[in-house]
């Protein structure tokens, strides 16, 4: 079997990794660098930014710690900089490699579908390749999506693939959306010196994660001095020499010498030939497909930001294993219940399966169980105390239907829960089993144990009676 992949981002490169390890010929078709927007603009930069961040927080606090720091210090962006491209050429080097080892065709160019199993390559030379294939996934992912009256330039008004990339730290920073990214963003530049102002439209910071959780992530935000404007919307920016002006939509101006614009992303799916194969798409350009990946034309699939769904590099990949397998015969399916995110704030967020809202929406009897960081002897140890453990639970089964998890190292935590939901345990079960101590896991237990009201480290709940069964170990 003929395999062809537009697109080397998390899940073009996984997908054709699966189809050749299942026997599939693979060509892999990418039109700039193996390993996409992740890798190249995205996940790996800005976590690499976000290590020399943390380092140099720790070091600025060293006293805190029973350090002495003779001197001071400083962010050396350069190098910080160089830092980050040396990481992300270790990982694109290490992709490449797979497909070597693996031998998967890797053709530079950019691929566009000219009817049922042809693909036409412009490569870079200016030459044109022809391909045959006996099935295609389109895995070509996003782009930075920008706002009227803000033209990115790359100086004054940035995108996030600008802002990985900084040649100097602005004194000041207007940061245009407080979503994942542009919150990510708002503690990196404050930690290494930048005045941070954050506007928002909607109601809260990163609106899409648990109310509880978005309140404690504001007030975080809010200790670090970095200033949020929710509930407020731009009109435009006007670039002087001397810096740039967003204009608020209630009559206000703020000044900055840098706007970073970040209020999400847009698929890739222009220019693809989708026409040519009759491949549906929806009003946001989004390749419409089911959930084995499957577009409406036999033997197109699609994966990852493309098809428009949620936008995590994770997702994608696991999108790119079925699709990789189902065009060999197989019947997988993506489960989209439980998919865990991250965000790498300070501090970080970890969230799986639904918001409490959403329980609420649904019109589900649940209970919740909550536990603090600052009840955890590590936490202390680690001088890491804000942030909180919360289980959402089903009132008749006991079966998970959300965590969300705010604190250090919150996005490694909450894959314990992740599999919890997966295999369909209880809250009992994860309150049955024992966590060493002292760790920060043993909040997730904690906050287990607490939907029952059966906690050690939890205050009495007024009112609460425990009932013989959960009143001893468990």
């Amino acid at each position: 079997m003929k395999i062809t992949i537009l697109g080397a981002g998390p899940g073009g490169y996984v997908a054709a990794i699966r189809a050749a390890q299942l026997g599939a010929e693979v060509t892999v078709i990418e039109e700039s660098e193996v390993g996409g927007a992740c890798l190249n603009r995205g996940c790996i930069p800005t976590k690499t930014l976000i290590a020399s961040a943390e380092v140099l927080h720790k070091v600025k606090n060293s006293q805190n710690y029973g350090l002495e720091l003779n001197g001071s210090v400083s962010p050396n962006i350069y190098k910080i900089v160089e830092r980050k491209n040396k990481v992300v050429d270790i990982q694109v080097k290490g992709i490449r490699g797979l497909f070597k080892s693996w031998g998967v065709k890797l053709i530079e160019g950019r691929g566009t579908i000219e009817g049922a199993g042809k693909i036409r390559v412009a490569m870079k030379d200016g030459s044109n390749e022809d391909i045959e294939s006996g099935k295609i996934i389109i895995a070509t992912g996003s782009k930075p999506a920008g706002i009227p009256g803000f033209t990115f330039d790359g100086t004054r008004i940035l995108s996030s693939d600008h802002a990985i990339n900084p040649s100097t730290i602005p004194q000041s920073l207007i940061i245009i959306g407080a979503g994942v990214i542009g919150c990510e963003f708002a503690f990196i530049y404050k930690e290494f010196g930048a005045d941070v102002t954050m506007v928002e439209m909607l109601p809260h910071a990163v609106s899409g994660e648990d109310d509880e959780i978005s309140l404690l992530l504001e007030r975080e935000l809010k200790k670090n001095k970095i200033t949020l404007l929710a509930n407020t919307g731009v009109e435009r920016a006007v670039v002087s020499g001397e810096g740039t002006s967003v204009q608020l939509t209630d009559g206000r101006t703020l000044e900055a010498e840098k706007v970073l614009v970040s209020v999400g992303r847009s698929v890739n799916s222009t220019d693809l030939g989708l026409e040519n194969a009759g491949v549906k798409t929806g009003r946001k350009g989004e390749i419409i497909v089911d959930s084995h990946m499957r577009t409406n034309v036999e033997g197109i699939y699609a994966v990852g930001d493309v098809t428009g769904g949620i936008m995590l590099a994770h997702l994608a990949s696991k999108e790119g294993t079925v699709a990789a397998e189902n065009a060999m015969g197989g019947n997988a399916e993506v489960n989209y219940d439980v998919i865990p995110s991250a965000i790498f704030t300070s501090p970080e967020i970890g969230s799986v399966g639904l918001r409490e809202r959403q329980v609420v929406e649904k019109g589900l009897k649940y209970k919740v169980g909550r536990s603090q960081f600052r009840a955890l002897g590590k936490a202390h140890a680690m001088g890491e105390i804000a942030g909180m453990f919360k289980i959402i639970s089903d009132e008749v089964t006991d079966k998970i239907l959300g965590a969300h998890i705010i604190g250090p190292h919150a996005s490694d935590l909450v894959h314990e829960i992740a599999v919890a939901m997966e295999k369909g345990l209880t809250v009992k079960d994860i309150a049955r089993t024992i966590h060493a101590h002292p760790t920060l896991s043993e909040g997730i237990m904690e906050a287990a144990e607490d939907v029952h009201g059966s906690a050690i480290h939890c205050p009495k709940k007024e009112g609460k009676k425990m009932a013989p069964e959960t009143a001893g170990p468990v």
